[in-house]
């Protein structure tokens, strides 16, 4: 939930479960939603990890953080193990940009810029999200290509293995 920014958006009727590995962080997205007026468990717990049963929600969404992750892909796992087979993980996210120009540069900034603020600014999510066996619906970019708006679905489980 990083700093709560996105709660204003989510329909009243959503039940929202928010977490997020920094202490700090929740407490600003609990102020946020307290001036909101909602009613949302805020839990400290790392994305790589999650401390829910396997298709807990309908929804799962993350917002601008699949840079920060040294994992992404088992994150975005985590997200499909806790989304329902038939749920949706919504992502709005940033990465390198599809105009070559502008994709080159920040390859060429990449380790500086993560080195200064932690995020590693040129991972696709699509890629990303394909890498993690996700099924994607929607993919969008905008702003130079660097802003990408994802909607996808879990793998439908394999089927079992024969005996």
């Amino acid at each position: 939930v990083g700093t709560g920014r996105n709660l204003r958006f989510y329909p009243r009727t959503c039940k929202i479960t928010a977490v997020d590995f920094s202490p700090a962080m929740l407490d600003a997205a609990r102020s946020r939603g307290d001036r909101l007026g909602l009613k949302i468990p805020f839990l400290v717990m790392a994305a790589e990890a999650l401390a829910f049963p396997d298709q807990s929600f309908d929804t799962v969404v993350s917002s601008l953080s699949l840079c920060t992750f040294p994992d992404p892909v088992g994150v975005l796992r985590e997200m499909a193990r806790v989304c329902r087979a038939d749920g949706c993980i919504l992502l709005l996210e940033h990465g390198r940009s599809d105009r070559e120009w502008l994709g080159r540069w920040q390859d060429r900034r990449a380790d500086r810029h993560a080195k200064a603020l932690g995020c590693r600014w040129n991972r696709d999510p699509l890629d990303l999200a394909r890498q993690a066996e996700l099924r994607p619906i929607t993919a969008q970019r905008t702003f130079f290509g660097i802003i990408h708006m994802l909607e996808a679905t879990p793998s439908e489980p394999a089927p079992p293995y024969p005996v």
